[in-house]
């Protein structure tokens, strides 16, 4: 089942609430919004270490299972 935007935004700022507390999280979307962020560049910084089929079986293991066919 796919998200709608509105969904995934809601889901994103309660998982940064979660994280960061409500103060934190304002401040941590004030951050990204100020700066330029260019994400392909950050996404190749995160885990230098690992390769594409680590990163994926990483997250199909944290993929909800509901709704698979």
């Amino acid at each position: 089942m796919m998200l709608t935007d509105t969904e995934i935004n809601v889901a994103g700022f309660r998982a940064l609430v979660a994280a960061l507390g409500d103060v934190q999280a304002e401040k941590f979307i004030a951050l990204i919004q100020r700066e330029p962020f260019d994400y392909t560049r950050w996404q190749r910084t995160v885990w230098p270490d690992k390769s594409i089929e680590e990163i994926s079986q990483a997250a199909m293991t944290h993929r909800p299972t509901e709704g698979r066919n």
